[in-house]
């Protein structure tokens, strides 16, 4: 438990230097004290819920177009270009994309490998959608 306390520790401190990072997601790591943003679609998050906590905001639509002006936008609502935050998907391939395009804009962001497939595979429970 404290090697992991540990591990999160480190993590955090160098993501306050901005950039992308990539970590498999854990329901450990979930339950950490840190903003994740899912950016599934409607749909997806009505069929399999969310992580607890988890702000549902959409990056790619149903057709997979996509308006970074628009997400910019919200997601400076909830996080700032300092702050450590990680994004989910299904299965991480979109946050794969997205969270290269927000390190390189600065943003401190951990793409979560596997997304919410994985975390649900190793017994995670999310919580239903609620709009």
């Amino acid at each position: 438990m404290l090697k992991r306390g540990l591990i999160c520790l480190l993590l955090l401190v160098e993501m306050c230097f901005g950039g992308a990072k990539n970590m498999l997601v854990t329901p450990s790591f979930v339950k950490q004290p840190m903003t994740i943003i899912d950016i599934r679609t409607e749909p997806e998050w009505r069929e399999t819920g969310l992580v607890s906590g988890a702000i549902p905001l959409t990056f790619f639509d149903e057709k997979g177009r996509y308006d970074t002006k628009v997400f910019l936008a919200k997601l400076e609502k909830y996080v700032t270009k300092e702050t450590p935050f990680a994004l989910i998907c299904r299965t991480g391939n979109r946050t794969s994309a997205v969270s290269e395009f927000l390190g390189e804009l600065g943003y401190a962001v951990i793409n979560l490998q596997g997304g919410m497939v994985e975390l649900v595979k190793q017994g995670y429970q999310p919580v239903p959608y609620r709009p």
